[in-house]
């Protein structure tokens, strides 16, 4: 373990509703979103999992990347693809909070979502 020493890792936390049928919104994470993620990631992706309140129609993403440049990258392999696209369609970004330091690159494209940036202070890792 180390002390106050930024790794480097980028955490994004994406909050969303849906109004879909809850099976419809699993099969398209589980079939789809998924299998399609982890064949365009390499070694940069550390977790990408999602979380659900039923009762509420609400969700949470949450994908934790080894640095900045691996968040790019997938992002750059991702959007405007089918699954992505869908991914609009099924779900509404209501927050996008980013852990960590975004390339300026990212945080341009990132900018009509209006995510939440917040910088590493210290901790133990």
């Amino acid at each position: 373990m180390k002390l106050h020493q930024d790794s480097g890792e980028v955490t994004v936390v994406i909050d969303v509703s849906y109004s879909a049928p809850i099976d419809e919104v699993k099969d398209f994470i589980l079939n789809e979103q998924c299998p399609f993620i982890d064949n365009q990631t390499d070694q940069g992706l550390i977790k990408f999992e999602w979380f659900f309140d039923e009762a509420t129609n609400t969700a949470t993403l949450l994908e934790v990347f080894s640095n900045a440049e691996a968040w790019e990258d997938l992002a750059n392999k991702v959007i405007g693809t089918p699954v992505n696209i869908k991914f609009g369609q099924l779900f509404k970004i209501e927050k996008m909070t980013i852990l960590g330091e975004a390339t300026d690159n990212l945080k341009e494209k990132l900018q009509a979502m209006n995510p939440v940036l917040k910088s590493y202070a210290g901790g133990i890792n």
